[in-house]
């Protein structure tokens, strides 16, 4: 089994597994091996994923609901649909990369000069004929985000767990180790986390 489908079927299980912290940890051993739990085994575990848990008074009368916003709800999604028409890609998943890369804020700058809603890096700007600058206005940063995605999506035979990895640490990364996601910690808590996202976002909508 490769790796991303192992760590999709593992973070699945727990997130949905009713684990009274509802938090996910990971470690990466010197072999390459991914180890997930519900908790810290040891200290060589790391938070990876936290989930909400749920209010004791959650779903009582007069108490707030903590359900999560559905993808029409969340800012921007008329964009997102138009750019997931335009490329075939789920709006989902677009809102779950989005959730990830910026928590909605369109003038996000990473210290690596990622830019936007969907932090796109200026060289995968220009591979798609748009200027830096350009990356500024809302609709073409998701334009830009959403058919970089769907060209990961066909170059990985649509492994979604790889192709949120090579959106997260680039392409030629995932396949010089292997066609599987690579050990960085980053890339490792990435993917779980947008997959999470993304469930939970196709569950609510």
């Amino acid at each position: 089994m490769r790796v991303a489908i192992a760590i999709f079927a593992a973070v699945t299980g727990l997130a949905g597994s009713g684990a009274a912290r509802a938090d996910i940890y990971g470690l990466v051993d010197a072999n390459g091996g991914i180890h997930l739990s519900d908790r810290a085994q040891h200290a060589g575990y790391r938070l990876i994923l936290r989930e909400p848990v749920a209010s004791p008074t959650a779903g009582k009368r007069g108490s707030p609901s903590r359900a999560p916003l559905s993808a029409a709800a969340r800012p921007f999604h008329s964009e997102v649909l138009r750019a997931s028409r335009e490329q075939g890609v789920d709006p989902a998943l677009l809102h779950a990369v989005i959730t990830a890369e910026s928590a909605y804020d369109p003038g996000a700058v990473s210290p690596k000069g990622a830019r936007g809603l969907m932090q796109i890096m200026p060289a995968t700007a220009q591979r798609y004929g748009v200027a830096p600058a350009q990356l500024a206005s809302t609709s073409t940063n998701l334009r830009v985000g959403a058919r970089y995605l769907a060209d990961l999506l066909r170059l990985f035979e649509g492994d979604l767990p790889l192709a949120i990895a090579a959106y997260n640490a680039g392409e030629q990364a995932v396949v010089q180790h292997g066609r599987q996601i690579p050990p960085y910690a980053e890339t490792q808590a990435y993917v779980p986390r947008v997959l999470n996202s993304y469930k939970i976002l196709k569950r609510v909508r």
